[in-house]
C-alpha cells in the first residue's frame, strides 16, 4: 500500500480531514512559503492528531539546533530536508530524516542511495526554489528506480494525475501540499481534494 503525506497544513480542521480520509502523515513547514506556520501553531495541531499520524517538520538549511528543538516541542517523528544539508547534518539530528532531492533531466541513484536519510523524496527542479513547485518532473526518469531507501513522490501531483504516478513510478509514498489546496490559496485545503487524492492512491 502507497502511503500518502499531505503537506503544507496549516490548521488543524484540514489535518483531521487528512487523518480521517486515510493519509499516513502530514507535513508542516517551517521555512519561507505561503504555507509556513510558527512551531506553537504546528504543536496545537500535532496534539489534536491521532496517535498513529506521523507529524513531519519540513525545513530549509536551518540551524541543526533550531530543527532540534522545534522538533522536540513539537513531537515530530520524521525530518524533511529540502535544502543543501550535508550527509553529517542529517546523522546528527536524532530524529528519522526524508532528504528531498530535485529532479531536473536526470537521476542519479548513487546519489540518492548513500545518501544516510530513512527516505528519499524526488521533487521537481525549479530554479529559485526549494520545493512546493506545484510542477510534475518526467515520471519515466523515476520508473523501475532501485534505490537503498524508500522513494517518496512528490511535484505536481494532484486527485487527477496522482493514479498514473504510482503507477510508473511504484513508490514508497506520496507527498502532495498544492495539489489538494482551494484554487488560488496557498495553505488553505480542500477537504474534497484531499479525499479525493487519497481515494485515488489507495484504490479507495
Amino acid at each position: 500500500m502507497v502511503r500518502v503525506k499531505i503537506c503544507g497544513i496549516t490548521d488543524i480542521s484540514s489535518a483531521l480531514t487528512a487523518a480521517e480520509a486515510g493519509a499516513d502523515a502530514v507535513g508542516f513547514i517551517f521555512a519561507p512559503s505561503p504555507r509556513r506556520i510558527t512551531p506553537s501553531q504546528a504543536c496545537r495541531i500535532c496534539r489534536e492528531l491521532p496517535p498513529f499520524i506521523t507529524r513531519v517538520g519540513v525545513f530549509v538549511d536551518a540551524p541543526l539546533e533550531e530543527v532540534r528543538a522545534v522538533a522536540e516541542y513539537c513531537g515530530l517523528d520524521a525530518i524533511q530536508l529540502h535544502g543543501s544539508e550535508s550527509p553529517d547534518y542529517c546523522r546528527s539530528l536524532g530524529r528519522r530524516v526524508i532528504k528531498a532531492f530535485r529532479v531536473g533531466d536526470e537521476i542519479d541513484p548513487a546519489e540518492l542511495s548513500d545518501y544516510p536519510a530513512d527516505a528519499i523524496l524526488l521533487d521537481t527542479f525549479v530554479a529559485g526554489q526549494k520545493g512546493g513547485t506545484g510542477q510534475p518532473f518526467d515520471w519515466q526518469l523515476a520508473a523501475g528506480l532501485k534505490l537503498s531507501r524508500p522513494l517518496i513522490l512528490a511535484g505536481g501531483l494532484t486527485p487527477e494525475n496522482v493514479g498514473r504516478a504510482v503507477s510508473i513510478v511504484q513508490p514508497y509514498g506520496v507527498d502532495v501540499s498544492s495539489g489538494v489546496e482551494k484554487e488560488g490559496q496557498p495553505g488553505k485545503k480542500d477537504p474534497d481534494k484531499i479525499r479525493r487524492f487519497i481515494a485515488a492512491v489507495k484504490g479507495l
